[in-house]
């Protein structure tokens, strides 16, 4: 295992001058490895309205439901994703039980007896720090002798010395969250403040109060410092210092099979770690994957594992692992599973469910007819298991005809999760780089290959081209697209219409395809439901497919009508030039002659 986030922690609130104290604020650690790399370490501090009753109580249901839900989140979610649909989720209850879910924002005279909270969160996960921010709490980051301050004051200024809070948790229906990211070192101090404290201090001051080495100390310094300055409200600090970083290695969440010996080559009848091998499914150059059954439950199951020649292969084993880790955190009848974890592993191996049936490429070149009902069935189930995906915020890097499983129902299923992107994960141990041709590249989006980090659109263009084939058993740029990685190359490139080589697909479903595989993401559907619908039905909006010119449609046509023309004109030469020959020469005259002497 790497090192972890090891942190220390400070806190100190106060009433001060005031009889009841309405901020709040809380941290929360994870106890085990996994969680502590999936979701970090999180912090909030919320100051309820001073004019409200139940200012208190709605600071304190925001932070405890923040660091609670926080936590909850899928772990394949990024930071942002998750503390921004929380916190949405909190100010939606809040502004609820203010209003009874209706009307517009609170006015000022239902804000003194409403929930309303500013709200500051700090989530610290691999090596980097995320701020999630509402209200006039104050985030600020010491790192190399410097004082940051990461937020800004949501105020309005009335004049007189007089000031609105602009933006708080309660107030409206929405709420605007401002988020910063940045960077984190050892050594480095994070302070979270309520105003009480950070109104009544200088910069010099605060910077002077946490070079003190104790977080705890720190925190109580800063209190007792506003106090003294003479601050008349409520009293808050969190002080958070980085004692320890992980190495930005994904061991601790997808299990560090790398210190495992890979699993030998197996045969049939073998009994291997409580499995018995039943025959091998497929021996490539990457992998081995084997057919087995298990001992305990009698349940059939697919074992992968490297090849030999990739045992020593870091790079694949954390791919293997990656692909049963997605399977095992996503569900859906159009995905492949993983079952529950079984005991403790002695090889490095990855178990998947037993998947009977054929990919859509032998799928594909088993239909002698075209069936386009049923190619519109599989892909929109691809497009479900997609979707399911991409609601955990992962991408799969590479949908291709021989990555789906279809079954003698006709279900279709994705399969293979090692090209996956898990936004959760890349927060960890960026794979951007290994990620770029890891897919097969017929079924590779072109922004790809111009070296663009992938998206949902690109998972989409593989979808179409997916399409594409079931129809055609062919490519809608030909082979040239992965040749093609600079912009001035794709652009010289052509979607080859599907109805040139398929007449039995309509034109309006060619449009449905040209538009899901157009080489610009930004002119593609922004939904993988808007594709699926149109593949169903016309849409008179989408543009028509323009044929291409007989040249590039049917280069050998044109060259033998030019071939046909050449032949006529030279037949017609030697048949005028025989008719020359065969005519009698003119006798010259005398005078001619006379002048050729």
């Amino acid at each position: 295992m790497g090192a972890r986030l090891v942190v220390r922690l400070g806190y100190c609130s106060d009433a001060g001058a005031k009889e009841a104290n309405q901020d709040f604020g809380d941290a929360l650690v994870p106890e085990d490895a996994a969680s502590l790399a999936t979701k970090g370490i999180a912090l909030a501090l919320a100051d309820g309205i001073s004019t409200s009753a139940q200012g208190r109580e709605a600071a304190e249901l925001a932070v405890s439901s923040f660091l609670t839900d926080y936590m909850a989140t899928p772990e394949a979610w990024s930071v942002p994703t998750s503390a921004e649909r929380v916190i949405a989720a909190i100010n939606s209850w809040l502004f609820a039980r203010n209003t009874g879910g209706q009307g517009p924002a609170l006015e000022d005279s239902a804000r003194e007896r409403g929930l309303v909270t500013t709200f500051s969160a700090l989530v610290l996960k691999g090596r980097s720090a995320y701020i999630f921010h509402v209200g006039d709490g104050r985030v600020a980051h010491l790192s190399d002798g410097a004082c940051r301050i990461l937020t800004q004051p949501h105020r309005v200024d009335l004049g007189g010395g007089e000031s609105l809070l602009a933006r708080a948790l309660g107030i409206d229906r929405r709420v605007e969250v401002d988020h910063v990211q940045t960077a984190i070192a050892t050594g480095d101090v994070f302070v979270l403040t309520s105003d009480g404290v950070h109104e009544h201090l200088s910069d010099a001051d605060m910077h002077r109060l946490l070079a003190e080495p104790d977080p705890q100390r720190a925190a109580e310094a800063l209190v007792a410092a506003a106090r003294r300055a003479g601050s008349g409200d409520n009293l808050t600090a969190q002080v958070l210092r980085v004692e320890a970083l992980p190495e930005g290695d994904l061991a601790d969440v997808i299990g560090d099979g790398r210190e495992l010996p890979p699993a030998p080559p197996l045969m049939a009848g073998q009994s291997f770690e409580g499995l018995t091998v039943l025959r091998t499914l497929h021996a490539g150059h990457r992998s081995h994957v084997y057919l087995v059954r298990e001992e305990a439950s009698g349940r059939r199951l697919v074992l992968k594992a490297p090849a030999t020649e990739q045992a020593g292969d870091a790079h694949e084993l954390q791919r293997l692992m990656l692909e049963e880790w997605v399977a095992r955190r996503v569900t859906n009848s159009h995905l492949l599973c993983a079952p529950p974890p079984r005991s403790e592993r002695r090889h490095a191996y990855a178990l998947f469910e037993y998947l009977p049936g054929q990919t859509l490429e032998e799928w594909a070149h088993a239909q002698i007819a075209t069936d386009l009902a049923a190619v519109r069935s599989l892909v929109k189930q691809v497009a479900r298991g997609l979707l399911a995906l991409h609601r955990r915020e992962i991408l799969h890097g590479d949908l291709r005809p021989a990555n789906v499983i279809v079954d003698a129902d006709g279900t279709a299923r994705i399969v293979d999760f090692g090209s996956a992107l898990v936004a959760g994960l890349e927060e960890l141990a960026p794979r951007a780089g290994e990620a770029l041709y890891a897919g097969t590249m017929q079924f590779t989006a072109p922004e790809i290959w111009l070296g663009h980090a992938p998206t949902r659109a690109s998972d989409l263009w593989s979808l179409g081209a997916l399409a594409y084939f079931l129809l055609t058993r062919s490519l809608p740029y030909g082979p040239r697209l992965s040749t093609a990685q600079t912009r001035a190359a794709q652009r010289k490139l052509r979607y080859v219409p599907a109805s040139e080589i398929n007449p039995e697909v309509p034109d309006w479903m060619d449009a449905a395809l040209a538009c899901a595989l157009a080489l610009d993401p930004a002119q593609r559907y922004a939904e993988l439901s808007e594709f699926t619908y149109d593949l169903s039905r016309p849409n008179a909006a989408l543009r028509p497919v323009t044929a291409r010119p007989l040249l590039a449609r049917r280069p050998e046509r044109v060259w033998q009508a030019i071939s046909a023309l050449l032949a006529l004109a030279l037949a017609a030469s030697l048949l005028l030039g025989g008719q020359i020959a065969g005519r009698p020469s003119p006798i010259p005259s005398r005078d001619v002659k006379e002048r050729e002497r």
